[in-house]
Protein backbone atom coordinates (compact mmCIF):
# COMPACT_ATOMS: atom_id res chain seq x y z
CA UNK A 1 0.00 0.00 0.00
CA UNK A 2 1.14 3.63 -0.67
CA UNK A 3 2.55 5.07 2.78
CA UNK A 4 1.26 8.39 1.38
CA UNK A 5 -2.36 7.62 2.31
CA UNK A 6 -3.44 9.04 5.74
CA UNK A 7 -3.46 7.30 8.64
CA UNK A 8 -7.26 8.26 9.45
CA UNK A 9 -8.72 6.01 6.54
CA UNK A 10 -5.96 3.43 6.47
CA UNK A 11 -7.01 -0.19 7.07
CA UNK A 12 -8.13 -1.92 10.33
CA UNK A 13 -5.89 -4.75 9.51
CA UNK A 14 -3.00 -3.31 7.67
CA UNK A 15 -0.88 -6.05 7.90
CA UNK A 16 -3.74 -8.76 6.07
CA UNK A 17 -2.21 -10.13 3.34
CA UNK A 18 -3.21 -10.14 -0.03
CA UNK A 19 -5.14 -12.23 -2.43
CA UNK A 20 -2.91 -14.04 -4.65
CA UNK A 21 -4.13 -12.36 -7.95
CA UNK A 22 -1.80 -10.81 -10.13
CA UNK A 23 -0.79 -7.25 -9.41
CA UNK A 24 -2.33 -4.68 -10.99
CA UNK A 25 -1.73 -0.40 -10.98
CA UNK A 26 -3.14 2.25 -9.40
CA UNK A 27 -4.12 3.47 -12.88
CA UNK A 28 -5.95 0.03 -13.56
CA UNK A 29 -7.85 -0.43 -10.25
CA UNK A 30 -9.34 3.40 -10.64
CA UNK A 31 -10.81 2.00 -14.30
CA UNK A 32 -11.76 -1.39 -12.64
CA UNK A 33 -13.70 0.99 -10.21
CA UNK A 34 -15.35 3.01 -13.06
CA UNK A 35 -15.79 -0.20 -15.16
CA UNK A 36 -19.56 -0.47 -16.17
CA UNK A 37 -19.17 -4.40 -15.40
CA UNK A 38 -20.74 -5.31 -11.63
CA UNK A 39 -18.22 -8.35 -11.34
CA UNK A 40 -14.83 -6.36 -12.49
CA UNK A 41 -15.88 -3.71 -9.51
CA UNK A 42 -17.02 -6.41 -7.54
CA UNK A 43 -13.49 -8.44 -8.00
CA UNK A 44 -11.47 -4.98 -6.86
CA UNK A 45 -13.47 -4.59 -3.84
CA UNK A 46 -12.57 -8.05 -2.92
CA UNK A 47 -8.57 -7.49 -3.35
CA UNK A 48 -6.43 -6.57 0.04
CA UNK A 49 -3.84 -4.95 -1.86
CA UNK A 50 -6.08 -2.05 -3.42
CA UNK A 51 -5.38 1.43 -2.82
CA UNK A 52 -7.35 2.32 0.43
CA UNK A 53 -8.66 5.55 -1.52
CA UNK A 54 -10.20 3.07 -3.98
CA UNK A 55 -11.80 0.79 -1.63
CA UNK A 56 -13.55 4.27 -0.03
CA UNK A 57 -14.33 5.17 -3.59
CA UNK A 58 -16.80 1.91 -3.98
CA UNK A 59 -18.62 2.64 -0.75
CA UNK A 60 -20.67 4.43 -3.20
CA UNK A 61 -20.98 1.75 -5.92
CA UNK A 62 -24.50 0.82 -6.61
CA UNK A 63 -24.14 -2.59 -6.66
CA UNK A 64 -24.97 -4.78 -2.98
CA UNK A 65 -22.20 -7.44 -4.29
CA UNK A 66 -19.69 -5.03 -4.47
CA UNK A 67 -20.89 -3.63 -0.95
CA UNK A 68 -20.54 -6.70 0.43
CA UNK A 69 -17.27 -7.40 -0.84
CA UNK A 70 -16.11 -4.46 0.79
CA UNK A 71 -17.78 -5.49 3.71
CA UNK A 72 -15.55 -8.58 4.07
CA UNK A 73 -12.36 -6.87 2.84
CA UNK A 74 -10.63 -6.88 5.94
CA UNK A 75 -8.12 -3.87 4.33
CA UNK A 76 -11.29 -1.79 3.88
CA UNK A 77 -10.51 1.64 5.56
CA UNK A 78 -12.05 2.27 9.09
CA UNK A 79 -14.16 5.26 7.47
CA UNK A 80 -15.43 2.98 4.35
CA UNK A 81 -16.54 0.88 7.42
CA UNK A 82 -18.06 3.65 8.93
CA UNK A 83 -19.92 3.81 5.85
CA UNK A 84 -21.14 0.76 5.43
CA UNK A 85 -22.36 0.38 8.96
CA UNK A 86 -25.11 2.57 7.70
CA UNK A 87 -25.75 0.64 4.23
CA UNK A 88 -29.23 -0.07 3.00
CA UNK A 89 -28.74 -3.63 2.51
CA UNK A 90 -28.70 -6.04 5.45
CA UNK A 91 -26.29 -8.49 4.09
CA UNK A 92 -23.70 -5.88 3.81
CA UNK A 93 -24.16 -4.84 7.40
CA UNK A 94 -24.34 -8.40 8.49
CA UNK A 95 -20.84 -9.15 6.73
CA UNK A 96 -19.36 -6.06 7.95
CA UNK A 97 -20.59 -6.89 11.93
CA UNK A 98 -18.64 -10.47 11.04
CA UNK A 99 -15.46 -8.76 10.07
CA UNK A 100 -15.42 -6.24 12.82
CA UNK A 101 -15.64 -8.51 15.56
CA UNK A 102 -13.01 -10.63 14.35
CA UNK A 103 -10.51 -7.63 13.93
CA UNK A 104 -11.32 -6.16 16.87
CA UNK A 105 -9.35 -8.58 19.69
CA UNK A 106 -6.27 -8.03 17.22
CA UNK A 107 -6.33 -4.11 17.83
CA UNK A 108 -2.74 -4.27 19.26
CA UNK A 109 -1.65 -1.41 21.81
CA UNK A 110 1.03 -0.16 19.13
CA UNK A 111 -2.15 0.93 16.38
CA UNK A 112 -3.16 4.80 16.61
CA UNK A 113 -5.83 5.59 19.12
CA UNK A 114 -8.04 7.17 15.94
CA UNK A 115 -7.63 3.79 14.16
CA UNK A 116 -9.06 2.17 17.67
CA UNK A 117 -11.92 5.14 18.11
CA UNK A 118 -13.15 4.49 14.69
CA UNK A 119 -13.49 0.28 14.77
CA UNK A 120 -15.14 1.13 18.18
CA UNK A 121 -17.61 3.76 16.61
CA UNK A 122 -17.88 1.36 14.20
CA UNK A 123 -19.03 -1.57 16.07
CA UNK A 124 -21.21 0.84 18.22
CA UNK A 125 -23.69 1.71 14.97
CA UNK A 126 -23.93 -2.23 14.05
CA UNK A 127 -24.78 -2.52 17.86
CA UNK A 128 -27.62 -0.69 17.28
CA UNK A 129 -28.62 -1.90 13.84
CA UNK A 130 -32.36 -2.57 13.22
CA UNK A 131 -31.74 -5.94 11.74
CA UNK A 132 -31.52 -8.79 14.49
CA UNK A 133 -28.89 -10.54 13.04
CA UNK A 134 -26.57 -7.76 13.22
CA UNK A 135 -26.90 -7.01 16.57
CA UNK A 136 -27.32 -11.11 17.22
CA UNK A 137 -23.15 -11.45 15.50
CA UNK A 138 -22.05 -8.89 17.48
CA UNK A 139 -23.74 -10.13 21.00
CA UNK A 140 -22.42 -13.82 20.01
CA UNK A 141 -18.61 -12.31 19.27
CA UNK A 142 -18.55 -10.33 22.65
CA UNK A 143 -19.79 -12.36 25.31
CA UNK A 144 -16.54 -13.36 26.06
CA UNK A 145 -14.54 -10.78 26.26
CA UNK A 146 -13.60 -8.28 28.49
CA UNK A 147 -11.76 -5.55 26.20
CA UNK A 148 -15.11 -4.54 24.97
CA UNK A 149 -16.34 -1.60 25.42
CA UNK A 150 -18.65 -1.19 28.26
CA UNK A 151 -21.65 0.88 27.12
CA UNK A 152 -21.85 -1.61 24.28
CA UNK A 153 -22.06 -4.79 26.28
CA UNK A 154 -25.03 -3.62 28.24
CA UNK A 155 -26.70 -1.84 25.44
CA UNK A 156 -26.64 -5.58 24.00
CA UNK A 157 -27.73 -6.82 27.23
CA UNK A 158 -31.32 -4.58 27.32
CA UNK A 159 -31.63 -5.70 23.84
CA UNK A 160 -35.84 -5.93 23.22
CA UNK A 161 -34.85 -9.57 21.18
CA UNK A 162 -33.50 -12.70 23.10
CA UNK A 163 -31.15 -14.13 20.69
CA UNK A 164 -29.12 -10.87 21.49
CA UNK A 165 -29.67 -9.95 25.17
CA UNK A 166 -29.00 -13.25 26.53
CA UNK A 167 -25.13 -14.61 25.20
CA UNK A 168 -24.23 -11.31 27.27
CA UNK A 169 -26.63 -11.96 30.14
CA UNK A 170 -25.07 -15.09 30.66
CA UNK A 171 -20.96 -15.28 29.69
CA UNK A 172 -19.96 -11.53 29.55
CA UNK A 173 -17.44 -11.16 32.17
CA UNK A 174 -17.74 -7.35 32.26
CA UNK A 175 -21.41 -7.60 33.85
CA UNK A 176 -21.03 -7.00 37.95
CA UNK A 177 -23.95 -8.36 39.44
CA UNK A 178 -24.98 -4.78 40.36
CA UNK A 179 -24.82 -4.09 36.93
CA UNK A 180 -27.46 -7.27 36.64
CA UNK A 181 -29.47 -5.93 39.29
CA UNK A 182 -30.30 -2.90 36.88
CA UNK A 183 -30.76 -4.51 34.05
CA UNK A 184 -33.23 -6.38 35.43
CA UNK A 185 -35.05 -3.83 37.09
CA UNK A 186 -35.25 -1.86 33.76
CA UNK A 187 -36.53 -5.01 32.29
CA UNK A 188 -35.07 -7.39 30.01
CA UNK A 189 -36.01 -9.43 26.89
CA UNK A 190 -38.76 -12.05 27.32
CA UNK A 191 -37.43 -15.46 27.46
CA UNK A 192 -34.00 -13.62 28.77
CA UNK A 193 -33.92 -14.49 32.59
CA UNK A 194 -33.15 -18.06 31.90
CA UNK A 195 -29.73 -16.90 30.56
CA UNK A 196 -29.13 -14.56 33.97
CA UNK A 197 -29.71 -17.60 36.16
CA UNK A 198 -27.40 -19.45 34.18
CA UNK A 199 -24.33 -17.45 34.77
CA UNK A 200 -21.02 -18.44 36.81
CA UNK A 201 -20.88 -17.92 40.46
CA UNK A 202 -24.16 -15.82 40.39
CA UNK A 203 -24.66 -13.78 43.82
CA UNK A 204 -26.93 -14.28 46.28
CA UNK A 205 -29.13 -10.98 45.07
CA UNK A 206 -29.50 -11.67 41.86
CA UNK A 207 -30.77 -14.95 42.78
CA UNK A 208 -33.14 -13.25 45.02
CA UNK A 209 -34.16 -11.49 42.40
CA UNK A 210 -34.64 -14.05 39.35
CA UNK A 211 -36.91 -15.96 41.50
CA UNK A 212 -39.05 -12.68 42.35
CA UNK A 213 -39.88 -12.77 38.52
CA UNK A 214 -41.62 -15.94 38.79
CA UNK A 215 -40.75 -17.37 35.66
CA UNK A 216 -40.48 -21.12 36.01
CA UNK A 217 -37.91 -21.62 33.58
CA UNK A 218 -35.62 -19.33 35.10
CA UNK A 219 -35.81 -20.38 38.63
CA UNK A 220 -35.34 -24.27 37.31
CA UNK A 221 -32.56 -23.02 35.55
CA UNK A 222 -30.94 -21.07 38.25
CA UNK A 223 -31.53 -24.46 41.01
CA UNK A 224 -29.68 -25.89 38.32
CA UNK A 225 -26.79 -24.15 38.42
CA UNK A 226 -24.22 -25.38 40.78
CA UNK A 227 -22.27 -22.31 41.47
CA UNK A 228 -25.54 -19.81 41.69
CA UNK A 229 -25.49 -19.00 45.72
CA UNK A 230 -28.81 -18.84 46.97
CA UNK A 231 -29.87 -18.02 50.56
CA UNK A 232 -32.18 -20.49 52.46
CA UNK A 233 -34.22 -17.36 52.50
CA UNK A 234 -34.74 -17.22 48.91
CA UNK A 235 -35.11 -21.17 48.58
CA UNK A 236 -38.04 -21.15 50.95
CA UNK A 237 -39.80 -18.74 48.01
CA UNK A 238 -39.18 -21.40 45.60
CA UNK A 239 -40.62 -24.01 47.74
CA UNK A 240 -43.55 -22.05 48.28
CA UNK A 241 -44.57 -21.31 44.48
CA UNK A 242 -42.95 -25.52 43.79
CA UNK A 243 -45.44 -27.92 45.37
CA UNK A 244 -48.47 -27.17 42.13
CA UNK A 245 -45.10 -26.67 39.73
CA UNK A 246 -44.36 -30.31 38.66
CA UNK A 247 -41.42 -29.02 36.49
CA UNK A 248 -39.62 -27.07 39.44
CA UNK A 249 -39.97 -30.60 41.26
CA UNK A 250 -36.83 -32.82 39.67
CA UNK A 251 -34.30 -29.51 40.21
CA UNK A 252 -35.29 -28.66 43.55
CA UNK A 253 -34.82 -32.39 44.65
CA UNK A 254 -31.29 -32.18 42.35
CA UNK A 255 -30.10 -29.05 44.10
CA UNK A 256 -26.88 -29.64 46.09
CA UNK A 257 -25.91 -28.38 49.75
CA UNK A 258 -29.61 -28.49 50.55
CA UNK A 259 -29.97 -28.33 54.62
CA UNK A 260 -32.15 -30.94 55.85
CA UNK A 261 -34.95 -28.61 56.82
CA UNK A 262 -34.93 -28.25 52.99
CA UNK A 263 -35.44 -31.58 52.04
CA UNK A 264 -38.15 -32.25 54.44
CA UNK A 265 -40.18 -29.74 52.77
CA UNK A 266 -38.59 -31.18 49.84
CA UNK A 267 -40.21 -34.71 50.75
CA UNK A 268 -43.56 -33.22 51.50
CA UNK A 269 -44.82 -32.64 47.73
CA UNK A 270 -42.57 -34.45 45.14
CA UNK A 271 -42.83 -37.94 44.01
CA UNK A 272 -40.97 -41.09 45.62
CA UNK A 273 -38.73 -41.38 43.03
CA UNK A 274 -37.49 -37.97 43.71
CA UNK A 275 -37.38 -38.24 47.17
CA UNK A 276 -35.17 -41.60 46.29
CA UNK A 277 -32.75 -39.37 43.69
CA UNK A 278 -32.66 -36.94 46.41
CA UNK A 279 -31.02 -39.41 49.04
CA UNK A 280 -28.67 -40.91 46.32
CA UNK A 281 -27.46 -37.42 45.20
CA UNK A 282 -26.40 -36.27 48.97
CA UNK A 283 -25.43 -39.85 50.32
CA UNK A 284 -27.68 -39.34 53.29
CA UNK A 285 -27.24 -41.68 55.99
CA UNK A 286 -29.29 -44.54 56.44
CA UNK A 287 -31.41 -42.43 59.51
CA UNK A 288 -32.23 -39.01 57.15
CA UNK A 289 -33.19 -41.76 54.36
CA UNK A 290 -35.87 -43.31 56.65
CA UNK A 291 -36.76 -39.99 57.29
CA UNK A 292 -37.64 -38.79 54.65
CA UNK A 293 -39.27 -41.51 53.42
CA UNK A 294 -41.60 -41.93 56.05
CA UNK A 295 -42.57 -38.11 55.09
CA UNK A 296 -43.27 -39.46 51.58
CA UNK A 297 -45.59 -42.18 52.76
CA UNK A 298 -47.29 -40.50 55.59
CA UNK A 299 -48.52 -38.14 52.86
CA UNK A 300 -49.61 -40.83 50.50
CA UNK A 301 -51.54 -42.29 53.25
CA UNK A 302 -53.41 -38.90 54.58
CA UNK A 303 -54.52 -38.38 51.02
CA UNK A 304 -55.89 -41.64 50.69
CA UNK A 305 -57.52 -41.38 54.22
CA UNK A 306 -59.36 -37.92 53.22
CA UNK A 307 -60.45 -39.06 49.69
CA UNK A 308 -62.15 -41.62 51.67
CA UNK A 309 -64.07 -39.04 54.04
CA UNK A 310 -67.44 -37.86 53.43
CA UNK A 311 -66.17 -34.22 53.73
CA UNK A 312 -67.89 -31.47 52.35
CA UNK A 313 -66.83 -30.39 48.94
CA UNK A 314 -64.87 -27.80 47.72
CA UNK A 315 -67.76 -25.10 46.33
CA UNK A 316 -69.89 -25.59 49.38
CA UNK A 317 -66.56 -24.86 52.03
CA UNK A 318 -65.64 -21.86 49.60
CA UNK A 319 -69.22 -20.70 50.22
CA UNK A 320 -69.55 -21.15 53.72
CA UNK A 321 -66.02 -19.16 54.29
CA UNK A 322 -67.46 -16.02 52.13
CA UNK A 323 -70.63 -16.08 54.35
CA UNK A 324 -68.70 -16.23 57.28
CA UNK A 325 -66.71 -13.54 55.91
CA UNK A 326 -63.58 -15.68 56.02
CA UNK A 327 -62.91 -16.60 52.49
CA UNK A 328 -59.80 -14.54 52.08
CA UNK A 329 -56.00 -15.14 50.15
CA UNK A 330 -54.46 -17.21 52.94
CA UNK A 331 -57.82 -20.12 52.17
CA UNK A 332 -57.70 -19.44 48.63
CA UNK A 333 -53.82 -20.27 48.77
CA UNK A 334 -54.59 -23.49 50.61
CA UNK A 335 -56.77 -24.43 48.24
CA UNK A 336 -54.68 -24.41 45.40
CA UNK A 337 -51.80 -26.00 46.93
CA UNK A 338 -54.13 -28.99 47.82
CA UNK A 339 -55.38 -28.32 43.97
CA UNK A 340 -58.87 -28.06 44.85
CA UNK A 341 -60.36 -26.43 41.62
CA UNK A 342 -63.74 -26.37 42.57
CA UNK A 343 -62.81 -24.44 45.69
CA UNK A 344 -61.00 -21.97 43.57
CA UNK A 345 -63.37 -21.52 41.25
CA UNK A 346 -66.40 -20.88 43.97
CA UNK A 347 -64.16 -18.81 45.45
CA UNK A 348 -63.45 -16.50 42.01
CA UNK A 349 -66.72 -16.46 41.84
CA UNK A 350 -68.05 -15.19 44.76
CA UNK A 351 -65.24 -12.38 45.07
CA UNK A 352 -65.53 -11.04 41.66
CA UNK A 353 -69.47 -11.25 41.63
CA UNK A 354 -69.25 -13.77 38.35
CA UNK A 355 -71.44 -16.69 37.31
CA UNK A 356 -69.53 -19.74 38.29
CA UNK A 357 -70.08 -20.57 34.28
CA UNK A 358 -68.35 -17.51 33.28
CA UNK A 359 -65.25 -18.11 35.71
CA UNK A 360 -64.74 -21.87 34.52
CA UNK A 361 -65.04 -21.03 31.15
CA UNK A 362 -61.94 -18.36 31.88
CA UNK A 363 -60.09 -20.89 33.70
CA UNK A 364 -60.66 -23.52 30.70
CA UNK A 365 -59.48 -20.63 28.28
CA UNK A 366 -56.05 -21.38 29.72
CA UNK A 367 -55.18 -18.18 28.38
CA UNK A 368 -52.76 -16.83 31.18
CA UNK A 369 -54.17 -12.80 30.45
CA UNK A 370 -57.34 -13.72 31.16
CA UNK A 371 -56.71 -15.79 34.57
CA UNK A 372 -54.40 -12.80 35.54
CA UNK A 373 -56.89 -10.04 34.84
CA UNK A 374 -59.83 -12.82 36.89
CA UNK A 375 -57.45 -12.82 39.52
CA UNK A 376 -56.63 -9.36 40.19
CA UNK A 377 -60.97 -8.68 40.07
CA UNK A 378 -60.88 -10.76 43.14
CA UNK A 379 -58.54 -8.86 45.04
CA UNK A 380 -55.57 -11.75 44.93
CA UNK A 381 -51.53 -11.04 44.92
CA UNK A 382 -49.58 -11.53 41.51
CA UNK A 383 -47.65 -14.04 42.90
CA UNK A 384 -51.18 -16.06 43.72
CA UNK A 385 -52.49 -15.35 40.11
CA UNK A 386 -49.44 -16.82 39.06
CA UNK A 387 -49.87 -19.84 41.10
CA UNK A 388 -53.29 -20.03 40.19
CA UNK A 389 -52.29 -20.08 36.28
CA UNK A 390 -49.98 -23.16 36.50
CA UNK A 391 -51.77 -25.21 39.30
CA UNK A 392 -55.49 -24.77 38.34
CA UNK A 393 -55.78 -23.12 35.03
CA UNK A 394 -52.87 -25.39 33.62
CA UNK A 395 -51.89 -22.42 31.45
CA UNK A 396 -49.08 -23.24 28.75
CA UNK A 397 -45.69 -22.36 29.91
CA UNK A 398 -44.77 -20.06 27.14
CA UNK A 399 -48.09 -18.35 27.89
CA UNK A 400 -47.75 -17.79 31.22
CA UNK A 401 -47.92 -14.36 32.71
CA UNK A 402 -45.25 -12.86 35.00
CA UNK A 403 -45.09 -10.43 37.81
CA UNK A 404 -43.85 -6.81 37.05
CA UNK A 405 -41.01 -6.49 39.96
CA UNK A 406 -41.59 -10.02 40.84
CA UNK A 407 -44.81 -8.21 43.16
CA UNK A 408 -47.08 -6.53 40.85
CA UNK A 409 -49.57 -6.82 38.24
CA UNK A 410 -48.14 -6.81 34.58
CA UNK A 411 -51.28 -4.89 33.14
CA UNK A 412 -53.19 -1.60 33.85
CA UNK A 413 -56.27 -2.07 35.13
CA UNK A 414 -58.01 -1.05 31.93
CA UNK A 415 -56.22 -3.80 30.10
CA UNK A 416 -57.33 -6.51 32.65
CA UNK A 417 -61.15 -5.09 32.77
CA UNK A 418 -60.87 -5.43 28.29
CA UNK A 419 -59.45 -9.15 28.81
CA UNK A 420 -63.03 -9.91 31.52
CA UNK A 421 -65.19 -8.37 28.88
CA UNK A 422 -64.67 -10.90 26.70
CA UNK A 423 -66.57 -13.46 28.67
CA UNK A 424 -69.83 -11.35 29.78
CA UNK A 425 -72.52 -13.38 31.02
Amino acid sequence: MRSYIPAEIRSVNMKARPKKTAPTSYEDNKARALSTEVAVRADLAAREDAEPEILYYLTDDTSGVVRKNLAINPCTPVKANLILAQDDDDDVRIELARKICRLLPDLSREQTAILLEKTIEVLDILARDQETAVRAIISESLKDSVDAPKNIVIALAQDIEEIVSSPILEYSPLLSDNDLLEIMASGIAAGALPAIARRQGLGEDVSEAVVAQLEVPAVSALLANPSAKIREETLDEIMDQAEGIEPLHEPLAMRLNLSLRAMRRIAGFVGSSLVEKLVSRHNLPKTTEKELKSIVRSRIDQTTAFSEQPLETGKTHAERLFADGALDEEKVTDAVDAKDQDFVATALSLLCKYSLKRVKAMLASRNGKVVTSLCWKAGLSMRLAFKIQTVIAKVPRREIINARNGIEYPFTDEEMDWQLSFYES
